[in-house]
């Protein structure tokens, strides 16, 4: 099995649990972690599924940024989720026993930097998760601070552009790809994989499609509507979480995604990004920070020579560039 394959199936079986755990009676446990987002037993699961298959593929010291650690399950007052989690995960893992999976989640460690490594969010959006809207399971490798490959798992996007982004989809779509070959697909349900030319169906035309976060925190809305105004054209904005957004814009249903700095003091985690700017740039779109410059992943955890993101079509890219130098 190639690299790529062991990426997409490690992707697609993580996407597929977490589906089941959103189906599940009864809720979905979660807790809340010092920053004040939430963490629930999909997205260790999910973390887990991905650690344990690369681990097998590339052996125990393969090296993982990922976004959870293990630390909060290891508190007695998280007990209940824990047993959740073993519960979840027997269903793909029977043998899966508390420590094993500890152990495992804690495979994720690795800071990054210089070198190869892989950086995994295994679920990007989680708010969304929890409301039933867009999440994904985002797998990058990255080698001499870029990205090699990509995987990004979105099991409630539908490959119709005209489906709304607020309603599950029953299919599901992964995309994947690595450096110079494209992109191509197929459903967290199903085994087809088609390649796709998704770039050239954005031309921009007289809308401007903005996709943009369904948390308002997450982007400065003020910066990205004075950027908009600058351009001097009518524009929809298009609301989904997670790093969908970039599927979106690499597939032509929206021409651009801006990911303006709402603090000047956090950085852009290298996981929340990482596969979904390649794809996009594989489709063939243009992706740097806020003054066009690339993406650095060789500094750690974060993107932290960089401030803000553009994901654009090459038609307009430059020209939002333009436009937040003149702000």
């Amino acid at each position: 099995m190639t690299m790529m394959e062991t990426a997409w199936r490690a992707v697609r079986e993580a996407s597929r649990l977490c589906r089941q755990i959103s189906e599940q009676a009864g809720g979905i446990r979660s807790l809340i972690k010092d920053d004040r987002s939430p963490v629930t037993v999909a997205d260790f699961a999910s973390q887990a599924i991905v650690i344990r298959r690369l681990r097998q593929a590339f052996g125990d010291d393969v090296r993982i940024v990922a976004e959870e650690g293990a630390d909060d399950l290891r508190d007695p007052q998280n007990a209940a989720l824990l047993e959740c989690l073993v519960g979840a995960l027997s269903k793909v893992w029977p043998d899966v026993d508390a420590e094993q999976l500890l152990s495992t989640l804690d495979g994720g460690g690795d800071s990054g930097g210089e070198g190869c490594f892989w950086t995994l969010d295994p679920i990007d959006g989680t708010r969304g998760f929890l409301r039933g809207g867009q999440y994904a399971v985002s797998l990058g490798m990255i080698e001499d601070g870029r990205p090699r490959l990509g995987v990004l798992g979105c099991p409630h996007l539908s490959r119709d552009p005209d489906s709304p982004f607020d309603r599950a989809d029953g299919e599901g779509t992964i995309y994947f790809g690595e450096r110079g070959s494209g992109v191509k697909r197929l459903s967290v349900a199903g085994d087809e994989i088609d390649a796709v030319d998704l770039e050239p169906h954005g031309k921009l035309g007289s809308v401007l499609r903005i996709a943009e976060s369904v948390e308002a925190a997450h982007s400065n809305q003020d910066t990205v509507s004075a950027v908009i105004e600058r351009l001097g054209l009518p524009s929809e904005r298009l609301r989904l979480d997670s790093q969908a957004k970039y599927a979106v814009v690499g597939r032509g249903q929206a021409h651009a995604y801006l990911r303006m700095p709402t603090d000047p003091k956090r950085k852009e985690k290298i996981w929340d990004h990482a596969a979904g700017a390649f794809l996009a740039g594989e489709a063939g779109c243009i992706v740097t920070d806020m003054h066009g410059g690339p993406l650095d992943f060789s500094r750690g955890s974060t993107l932290c020579a960089n401030r803000g993101i553009v994901c654009a079509h090459r038609e307009i890219h430059s020209r939002i560039i333009d436009a937040i130098d003149g702000l």
